[in-house]
């Protein structure tokens, strides 16, 4: 995370804010700062987005190819998270400062997508034993200015959702083997369906109070925080992975509030999140589309 010096005068008057549940930006213990998520935005990849969240901000671009499935699991695809931090993103990222922090956010993603009931990977299958697709999930940090497991799984699982497949129909040929054939036709695709995949909310401990969407500041204040990983079954809300961040540590109580704190905030997360969209895609395929993304 990014280092900022705050002196000793500043935590306290940041950890009174959060006792009195008024934050310095005005925000309750409970509230996100506003976001701004654009898709489709990186035109050689099969879905990206790029999501701000303050001053965070986040590029995630899909690739799709064919690859072989593993033999312990012959009937799923594959997904692998690939986290990059520029060093323009702050300052200790330069050199290989931010290679710590770019693993460590990929591990997290891919626990939170490794259980079937969070993201089926036999929708990625082609044909089981021979052929699958593999999804490269490539995240670049341009900017850190707080909350970057949020930022980066909510901008990864817009991407998700932006990204087509496309349609390949398969058939055996002689000796076993499969001749695929891949339909050129941009609108012949699939899409993933989201509606499970996890989103990791970060609840901080300032204190002895937890705050979610920390910021910058809030974070140097922390000594603890609980990355709570969160995916929607059949309505409900499940765990997909829970850890901890910080040199510090959290009591069994403070944990159990985290945990109901990090619910209670990915369902009204999730549920903009889909809003927000389904509301890009509209904006996307509209001919009057205003854009306002610096890559285009």
């Amino acid at each position: 995370m990014a280092n900022i010096s705050l002196s000793e005068a500043e935590k306290t008057f940041i950890l009174h804010g959060v006792e009195e549940d008024f934050r310095c930006d005005g925000r309750s213990r409970r509230d996100y700062r506003p976001m701004e998520l654009e898709t489709d935005l990186v035109s050689n990849a099969s879905g990206s987005a790029r999501l701000r969240l303050a001053n965070t901000d986040v590029l995630v671009g899909i690739k799709t190819e064919i690859d072989k499935p593993n033999y312990l699991t012959p009937d799923q695809g594959k997904i692998e998270f690939f986290v990059d931090c520029s060093a323009n993103a702050a300052p200790e990222f330069e050199g290989r400062g931010g290679e710590e922090l770019a693993l460590e956010l990929a591990d997290t993603l891919t626990n939170a997508y490794e259980s079937p009931k969070a993201f089926d990977l036999k929708t990625l299958c082609i044909l089981p034993g021979q052929q699958c697709w593999k999804l490269f999930v490539d995240i670049l940090i341009l900017e850190c200015g707080g909350n970057l497991f949020d930022a980066v799984s909510l901008a990864a699982k817009a991407a998700l959702f932006n990204t087509k497949i496309p349609r390949v129909t398969a058939a055996l040929m002689d000796a076993g083997e499969a001749e695929l054939l891949i339909s050129d036709d941009p609108y012949d695709c699939t899409r993933i369906q989201i509606e499970n995949l996890p989103i990791l909310v970060t609840v901080c401990k300032i204190g002895d109070s937890c705050v979610v969407d920390p910021s910058a500041e809030e974070e140097e204040c922390s000594i603890a925080s609980a990355v709570v990983g969160v995916s929607k079954r059949n309505g409900k809300n499940y765990i997909s992975n829970v850890h901890t961040i910080g040199e510090g540590s959290l009591h069994k109580d403070t944990m159990h509030n985290c945990i109901l704190l990090g619910l209670s905030a990915a369902e009204n997360l999730n549920n903009e999140l889909v809003k927000a969209l389904k509301l890009e895609e509209s904006r996307v395929g509209s001919k009057h589309r205003n854009t306002i993304g610096f890559l285009k």
